[in-house]
């Protein structure tokens, strides 16, 4: 029973394909295009990943901002508070106070809004 519902299937397809083969060829085709139009788009418009936090290094490294006052710094630009900041990196209040003060000659500036401001415009921060 099913062989003969395989073997009226197949005529079924057989009839198609002669009475209508353009139409089945360009739907085929519209298939083809369109799978194409995707992967093609997928592929072009796929987001490029920049370096691994998107920082400026060659600022940083002009700056002379080192690789802790780079931590401190991001998580500034987070809003966090010393203490906060402190508890993040493992270190004291004072220690952050002294990379802040460190960070603000670095970068000429005179408050934290000031520092978190710059460091996003020089791309220090991701």
């Amino acid at each position: 029973m099913a062989g003969g519902a395989m073997l009226l299937d197949w005529f079924e397809v057989q009839f198609l394909t002669r009475r209508y083969p353009i139409e089945i060829y360009v739907v085929v085709l519209c298939f083809l295009f369109t799978g194409l139009g995707v992967w093609l788009g997928h592929r072009l418009t796929r987001r490029r990943s920049c370096t691994s936090t998107g920082v400026n290094s060659a600022a940083l490294n002009y700056l002379g901002i080192s690789r802790r006052e780079q931590e401190v710094l991001a998580l500034l630009a987070e809003g966090r508070s010393n203490q906060e900041i402190a508890d993040a990196l493992f270190v004291s209040v004072n220690t952050v106070k002294t990379h802040l003060q460190s960070l603000y000659q670095k970068l000429d500036v005179a408050r934290r809004g000031q520092a978190v401001e710059k460091a996003r415009s020089l791309k220090l921060v991701g």
